[in-house]
């Protein structure tokens, strides 16, 4: 028996020994393959929830989940936010005085599924008792010529899924089609929360003239993530679910799906695009 291969890892991504077979011929080469590893995130000391992500933004990434979770509303509510100085993956937060956090009934875990996690009309008038913002209507305007370039920009800019074909894309650009900011993670709620997080932590939240486009589908999470932060249009390469849309219905976000070049199907509030 040949001893294992061990792979080679460099940030983000490793090389892993492979056999490439093409057309009956085959060849051994490293393949690089995207980083996959747990994410604990700490509040006030007590765990808060563990989730799969490819390292990197972990700081975002934990702000933009607090922040979508509705356990922080503004940057200046975490007093302190780092990385353990005694353990890897681990994300330790700490709340301003007087802010209260109960442990017991906030943690939370994050399974992979394809799944929203809810479904039906009570769940969606549990997330609204939360206080989704309605978003400004007519703003911004973005053209249809400007929407269809945007999966090409992104991926672009895509420079670990180039390398390794195996990530998701969150990306923020402007109504003249400008990309300000994209995150890339093998989740794409952690792609979101990268993004997000990034702007929370800056203080740029909502994001109101900000588009939000996602190299996947848009499931119901990922629209209350952008909903929450104030995004008027997000657009997917992917399909929506039925309860992302009636979600992007009700707080007024604009929501299109299976964009690309030449096409789009648009779902919801199309008075901000000008078609």
């Amino acid at each position: 028996m040949k001893p294992p291969r061990a792979p080679k890892r460099s940030g983000q991504f490793e090389k892993w020994p492979t056999t490439h077979v093409i057309e009956g011929k085959r060849q051994e080469l490293p393949d690089p393959v995207v980083v996959e590893e747990p994410l604990e995130i700490h509040v006030d000391g007590a765990p808060f929830t563990v989730t799969m992500r490819t390292p990197g933004d972990d700081l975002e990434l934990a702000a933009g989940l607090l922040f979508g979770e509705g356990v922080v509303e503004t940057a200046a509510d975490l007093a302190a936010l780092e990385a353990a100085p005694d353990a890897e993956n681990r994300v330790l937060a700490r709340l301003r005085p007087g802010l209260t956090f109960d442990a017991r009934s906030a943690a939370r875990s994050l399974p992979s599924t394809a799944a929203c996690g809810v479904c039906g009309k009570t769940s969606i008038d549990a997330v609204f008792a939360k206080g989704l913002p309605l978003l400004e209507p007519g703003r911004p305007c973005v053209s249809a010529e400007v929407l269809e370039a945007l999966p090409e920009r992104m991926r672009a800019a895509q420079k670990l899924f180039a390398k390794t074909g195996g990530l998701h894309a969150a990306a923020l650009f402007d109504a003249a089609g400008d990309l300000a900011l994209l995150c890339e993670d093998v989740g794409r709620h952690n792609a979101v929360d990268k993004a997000i997080g990034a702007r929370f932590l800056a203080g740029r939240i909502p994001l109101a003239d900000s588009l939000l486009v996602l190299s996947g589908r848009a499931g119901f999470e990922i629209v209350q993530k952008a909903a929450r932060a104030g995004v008027p249009i997000v657009a997917a390469v992917g399909s929506p679910s039925s309860l992302a849309l009636r979600t992007a219905e009700r707080v007024g976000m604009t929501l299109v799906g299976f964009l690309r070049h030449g096409r789009f199907n648009l779902y919801t509030h199309p008075g901000r695009l000008m078609l």
